[in-house]
């Protein structure tokens, strides 16, 4: 099963569950997924006349990027490693929760990429 398909199905879990460290991590790891699936818009026209304009539903969608499991797992990687650089940065007492989250976030994140899911979130 790929990693995005995972995500989307533990994300309802983790709702259940209430565990928001989880829920939050993976809405962001899988808005990170949907981003690197877009496509750039270098030939779209910015403006123009309405003659111009697609019709028809669809008619101006793009087709997305295909991810494949090695991109999924650097973007997750990346993603995870982002909240631990964070954490590392937020150095003042006042911040401890703010941190502990952070670093509940990236084993969440890290839990898929080792097969495990959220199991290993606070």
């Amino acid at each position: 099963m790929s990693l995005d398909v995972q995500l989307r199905q533990a994300l309802p879990e983790a709702m259940r569950a209430r565990d928001k460290v989880a829920v939050r991590a993976i809405r962001s790891a899988l808005a990170a997924l949907d981003n690197a699936g877009a496509v750039p818009l270098d030939g779209a026209p910015r403006a123009g006349a309405i003659e111009g304009a697609p019709i028809g539903a669809g008619a101006a969608e793009a087709p997305r990027r295909e991810l494949g499991d090695d991109d999924m797992v650097e973007i997750l990687r990346a993603e995870a490693a982002e909240r631990l650089s964070a954490a590392d940065e937020l150095a003042a007492p006042e911040h401890a929760a703010r941190v502990a989250e952070l670093r509940g976030e990236a084993v969440v994140l890290l839990g898929f990429l080792e097969g495990s899911g959220p199991a290993g979130a606070a």
